[in-house]
């Protein structure tokens, strides 16, 4: 329970550091909004690999590499989008700062929770 209540913390902290680099006055620009997709889109590949894999190989498995691969690729975009935007001067680099913030956050929060609800017993993330 104190997981759970820690995890929801996490991701409250992560997504109002994010409204906080869209919505000050100072900055009032909402593009760093897009990276809420990368958000969603992160944990997707390693969830469809943990599916497809069986765990009970102990060597490396190219299924899960590729998924671990991918969710890093997903991971660096939602850490370069803000760049790019503060480069382009579409942002301010305060909101970028703040973006990135949350984005550490955010992304914490999600491994922790595969950390956590990963494992395979009887209260795991796979039973949702």
């Amino acid at each position: 329970l104190a997981a759970l209540i820690s995890l929801s913390f996490g991701g409250a902290v992560g997504l109002m550091f994010l409204m906080l680099g869209c919505a000050l006055p100072q900055y009032n620009q909402y593009w760093p909004l897009f990276v809420l997709f990368f958000y969603i889109l992160s944990p997707i590949p390693y969830c469809i690999a943990r599916r497809l894999v069986d765990d009970t190989d102990a060597t490396s498995n190219a299924c899960k590499e590729l998924a671990i691969f991918l969710t890093t690729g997903i991971v660096v975009s939602a850490f370069g989008l803000p760049i790019v935007f503060a480069r382009a001067e579409l942002i301010y680099w305060g909101a970028c700062a703040l973006v990135l913030t949350g984005n550490t956050v955010i992304f914490a929060t999600i491994l922790g929770f595969f950390l956590v609800f990963g494992s395979n017993d009887d209260f795991s993330w796979q039973q949702w």
